[in-house]
């Protein structure tokens, strides 16, 4: 009888063991595809790794993407968004339903993905520059506080029509940012579609003690 309930308390620890390993697996299943669903449809994160948005933003940090900023509206001159790049920055680049799939879910890396500021919208003429140096928006000179110190606003001079449905963009730290300017013989002349916006910069996130809205 002692090895009978030796044997049956065995195999109850056996089978306990295994549901619980069972419902560890189900757990971290369940919340990859929760950080998945999360990604592709409220929160993305975006990791810096250029300076092109100095002081704004500074490579090494990690800042929150609103992937819900523009499901009603469309992007605003001042916005700091995150993009992907083919047809635009990346010119000569096509992405299939595939690859827009798993972009959409933040399942391929962020080769394709850009940060820059929104300067001009649909049916805006851009210009360089004033007489006292200041970008032109429809005609009027605008201040941009955001400017890396020391920068001019652009020391490449241009005239630009955006249009409707596109986005001329450009970094903050204007020096050394390849945006909107860089691209303006290639094809799509460096106008970002809409539809290729896959949110707009809300928060530095990482590191902890940088944390700040963006602005």
């Amino acid at each position: 009888m002692n090895q009978i309930a030796r044997t049956e308390r065995a195999t109850s620890k056996r089978r306990a063991f295994s549901w619980v390993w069972r419902f560890a697996v189900l757990a971290i299943i369940l919340g990859l595809l929760a950080t998945i669903l999360i990604r592709a449809t409220v929160m993305d994160v975006f990791h810096i790794e250029s300076n092109s948005m100095e002081s704004t933003l500074n490579p090494g940090q990690s800042i929150a993407v609103d992937r819900r900023a523009y499901a009603e509206s469309a992007p605003q001159r001042g916005d700091v968004i995150v993009f992907d790049g083919r047809g635009s920055f990346l010119p000569y680049a096509k992405a299939s339903f595939a690859d827009d799939l798993l972009n959409a879910f933040s399942l391929t890396g962020s080769n394709n993905k850009y940060v820059k500021r929104v300067i001009g919208v649909g049916g805006d003429t851009i210009e360089c520059c004033s007489a006292d140096g200041r970008l032109l928006v429809n005609g009027e000179p605008i201040d941009e506080p955001y400017i890396f110190a020391g920068d001019a606003p652009s020391e490449q001079k241009f005239s630009v029509a955006v249009p409707e449905n596109r986005l001329w963009v450009m970094g903050d730290h204007r020096s050394t940012s390849k945006d909107s300017r860089a691209l303006l013989g290639a094809s799509g002349g460096g106008m970002i579609s809409i539809d290729r916006v896959t949110g707009k910069a809300t928060h530095v996130v990482w590191p902890l003690d940088q944390r700040s809205e963006i602005e």
